[in-house]
């Protein structure tokens, strides 16, 4: 077990006293995306619940992640205004480069709510004598995430050296942190690596989105970067000091947030309350409460920490795709149109299923983001129709777009396919067929439409994913007539009352069909096979046009090679004749 604010509220009281004890002074603070990921967020708009438990923590500053507009501006005004009208303690936020709606009159309650709140380009935390300045920016990568945000994004380094500029001139603080929702790799690649480099005179960055775990901080133009990690696994601890004004890492700790922390009783308190209030607004509407099992399950799942980071078949992957087809079936009844391909991103997989229960809690927590055009909570699907030869491009996506943007990992029901991971990029897939519900393999033809279901917001990724593919390939949803699709939220799939089928449910639904998890999902079926052969005839067969063009830019290599050779050597027989 990890993370959970009723561990991480005990764990910030223990580092608090700790540090008082030794006359250190602290700021506890958030890098973003503190929203989203569990049944706490179905009140979002309503309770601000995550908001009220940083608040309740003791968090003096936190920032916008992109998970923050997953129920779009509407959405984030909302939450802000519920967060404003609790009453409640309630950390700063500080945000300087993406408060600004690209169309100001629909933005106009967001823009009001960001006042109101209010969200502010810094602030300053004045504790023990010192000056801390806190500041927040969001990436371009997390931008690209945020399909639905409706917000303009200045880049960051131009709103840091701002911002930078404006605390030296007015402030003088005594250190300057930078809440940057942007992001590195760990290994020296990243936004916020840029950003170090490009922005002097920041102290901290705090660095989220990303997901990295820095066991160490990293130095970068007199900068330290520091980040723990994702879902709350681990509590980031960072003492600083100035030497002739360049900071000093002090003490760097990641404490595991784990089973073997105590749940505090008030934030325990809190979260049950959240709890009924979830039960009562939201899951009545399913017929579900938070703690209900929906089934057993005999088997270990890859955790989401491991999850999606090697490309192969996984069988959860496998379980989220068939529960499309089974919740689309069941929502269709003798209106049903066959499915012949479900597909999720391992980027909206959230959180994996353990050993034994599976409650409705665990469900959710798998395909938690987003909401749909209603407005409610959980990303719902989309039936749409794709050509064969586009089908045959996403699972080159799957092979080719894989190793630059993980989050584009496919897994799929309806469909197998091969590739060898040595093979030219756009060029690593060797076979694909579609499987039909009985087991019988047939040839996908490019010129046919094939009926496809995926997450609105997996639909909403496509232009990202085609130009992460620098465009040459190209995935185009469409309507039964083969015409191009402007708006997917007119195919979002809906049940017999009219509701938004929501990703969530659809695995939920079909957990609770089976009761036991199938044997099935025991192991991977061979629906995905992946090679990694240096043979050069597996290399070579059947090449695509990307390994055609490179392999006529060898022979011609070659051939000029050859031209340059045999001219030189008649030179030298010349040269010979002549000294003779």
């Amino acid at each position: 077990e990890y993370g959970g604010y009723v561990r991480l509220a005990t764990l910030l009281k223990e580092e608090r006293a700790a540090a008082a004890r030794q006359g250190r002074t602290v700021v506890t603070l958030d890098g973003g995306d503190f929203s989203m990921g569990a049944l706490f967020q179905t009140i979002y708009t309503t309770d601000a619940p995550e908001l009220r438990a940083l608040g309740a923590m003791g968090y003096d500053v936190t920032t916008l992640g992109n998970h923050e507009f997953d129920y779009r501006q509407q959405g984030l005004a909302d939450m802000l205004n519920a967060a404003k009208g609790s009453g409640d303690p309630l950390p700063e936020i500080v945000q300087a480069n993406y408060t600004q709606p690209l169309e100001h009159d629909s933005g106009y309650a967001v823009v009001q709510a960001l006042e109101n709140y209010p969200v502010t380009d810094y602030t300053i935390v004045e504790r023990d004598g010192l000056r801390v300045a806190v500041f927040g920016v969001l990436g371009q990568d997390a931008h690209d995430y945020a399909p639905m945000s409706g917000m303009a994004m200045e880049p960051i380094a131009d709103a840091a050296r701002r911002v930078v500029a404006e605390l030296r001139d007015k402030y003088d603080p005594d250190y300057i942190i930078c809440l940057s929702h942007s992001g590195t790799d760990g290994a020296g690649k990243g936004e916020d690596y840029g950003l170090a480099k490009a922005v002097d005179g920041i102290d901290v960055i705090i660095s989220g989105h990303t997901h990295s775990t820095l066991t160490e901080p990293l130095e970068v133009n007199g900068t330290l970067i520091v980040s723990c990690g994702e879902y709350t696994q681990n509590l980031g601890v960072l003492t600083v000091s100035k030497e002739d004004g360049q900071v000093v890492p002090v003490e760097y700790r990641l404490v595991p947030v784990n089973e073997d922390v105590a749940w505090d009783p008030d934030m325990t308190a809190m979260a049950e309350s959240f709890q009924q209030t979830v039960d009562e607004s939201y899951l009545s509407g399913y017929g579900l409460t938070f703690h209900q099992v929906l089934c057993q399950n005999p088997y270990g799942f890859t955790p989401i920490s491991q999850f999606g980071a090697v490309q192969e078949e996984d069988p959860l992957g496998n379980l989220i795709a068939d529960s499309y087809i089974y919740a689309v079936e069941q929502a269709e009844g003798a209106d049903y149109v066959p499915v012949d391909f479900a597909v999720v991103a391992s980027g909206v997989i959230r959180a994996s299923l353990a050993q034994g229960d599976i409650t409705v809690s665990d469900a959710f927590e798998v395909s938690s983001l987003g909401s749909g055009a209603d407005g409610t909570p959980g990303y719902p699907l989309v039936g749409v129709y794709i050509t064969g030869r586009e089908l045959k491009d996403a699972f080159e996506v799957d092979a080719s777009v894989t190793p630059l943007m993980s989050a584009a990992q496919l897994y799929g029901s309806g469909m197998k396919w091969s590739f060898n991971v040595h093979r030219m990029i756009f060029d690593k897939v060797t076979h694909s067929a579609q499987v039909l519900p009985d087991g019988t393999e047939i040839p996908i033809r490019d010129d046919q439409l094939y009926r496809v279901v995926t997450g609105l917001y997996s639909g909403q990724m496509l232009g990202t994913v085609n130009n992460k593919s620098f465009g040459l390939l190209t995935i185009t949803p469409r309507d039964e007539n083969g015409e191009p699709i402007e708006n997917l939220e007119e195919y979002i799939i809906r049940t017999p009352v009219g509701a938004e089928l929501k990703e969530w449910y659809a695995l939920a639904s079909y957990l609770q069909s089976m009761g036991t998890v199938d044997g099935r999902y025991a192991a991977a079926e061979g629906r995905k096979r992946v090679s990694h052969s240096w043979n050069p005839v597996e290399l070579l067969r059947s090449p695509g046009w990307p390994t055609l063009v490179v392999l006529a830019v060898v022979v011609l290599v070659l051939a000029l090679a050859a031209v340059l050779v045999v001219r030189r050597l008649r030179s030298s027989r010349r040269q010979k004749v002549y000294h003779v």
